[in-house]
């Protein structure tokens, strides 16, 4: 294949470095030069050693889609890729805007409902996904945990042990309340999925140590129920691109439940890519329109740990 530009804009890809490193190195692999623009609120955020930063608005702007079109013709993009939950449903309007961009994402609709983790959970029982125990007010048991019905990294979460309190919680319909599952492993499944709805890789990583919502040591596992269950959530939303599943192992009642669908790439998926699933391969070839294949040849047991590095900026800017 003869040398070819991929320009990839990141909407909120501020601190994927190593995951942007991979998109690079994929160029490299299939014969493309990779160049990386992240739309962010300020320059002043890790990406910028791999990659351009564009300033930008925030995803609540109603003017952010105009904007995103306009970043998108200027840097003349190849391929849009959301990063973080809000970037979602932006990349799925984006992509009416926007017809001859590669934008791997599920329809506007869905991407909206697993956005929310109520509506979200609603849609799960509807599909006859198992999920843990959900409750309203009238019936709510202890113990329980109440998820903030939309925001991720784990931020607002509460156990609640006493039901006097689960009930005097603030805002309680702003809050997703389920049963509380006290002895648990949990795990995140990385998934891609051809434009045309083939599952191509679903690879199950075991999230050992979780800082702020997200793993810092993660290690791949082969478990046949979860890549069924996983393909189960894919075929029941009609989801597209990459796709990351959290579920939860219940190891009392031996029982593994989904808890949330998150229709764009983990901040873990590095750990899948370098055990063999060519996720960020998959992406690049679907944009040139590279035929792609399913891959089962990943290698079981590999363990990704995380360590903190800085990014140094001088002055007194706030760009």
């Amino acid at each position: 294949m003869s040398q070819h530009k991929t320009v990839i804009l990141m909407l909120g890809g501020a601190r994927r470095v190593s995951l942007a490193e991979q998109l690079i190195k994929s160029g490299e692999r299939i014969g493309c030069h990779v160049e990386l623009v992240s739309y962010e609120l300020t320059t002043r955020v890790p990406i910028s050693i791999v990659s351009k930063v564009e300033v930008g608005l925030k995803w609540s702007d109603p003017e952010v889609i105009d904007d995103i079109v306009r970043v998108a013709t200027e840097y003349e993009v190849s391929i849009i890729l959301p990063f973080v939950d809000g970037a979602i449903e932006i990349a799925a309007k984006c992509r009416d805007r926007l017809p001859d961009v590669f934008i791997p994402v599920g329809d506007f609709e869905t991407s909206r409902r697993m956005f929310d983790k109520q509506e979200a959970a609603k849609a799960f029982l509807d599909a006859g996904l198992p999920i843990p125990q959900t409750y309203t007010v009238l019936n709510a048991e202890v113990p329980a945990i109440a998820k903030p019905r939309k925001g991720s990294s784990s931020r607002g979460i509460k156990v609640f042990y006493n039901m006097d309190e689960l009930m005097h919680l603030a805002n309680l319909d702003d809050y997703l309340v389920q049963e509380y599952i006290e002895h648990f492993d949990e795990y995140t499944v990385d998934c891609y999925v051809s434009a045309s709805g083939e599952i191509l890789v679903t690879v199950p990583r075991l999230r050992i140590e979780v800082m702020g919502g997200e793993a810092t040591r993660t290690e791949t596992v082969r478990n046949a129920t979860l890549e069924k269950m996983a393909a189960d959530v894919i075929e029941a939303f009609t989801l597209r691109g990459p796709v990351t599943i959290q579920f939860i192992h219940d190891l009392d009642a031996d029982r593994y439940l989904l808890l949330e669908v998150n229709p764009r790439l983990g901040s873990g998926v590095v750990c899948s890519i370098l055990a063999g699933a060519p996720i960020t391969d998959y992406i690049i070839r679907e944009s040139l329109g590279v035929a792609v294949r399913p891959c089962s040849d990943w290698a079981d047991h590999t363990l990704m740990t995380r360590y903190q590095k800085e990014v140094i900026f001088y002055g007194n800017s706030r760009s």
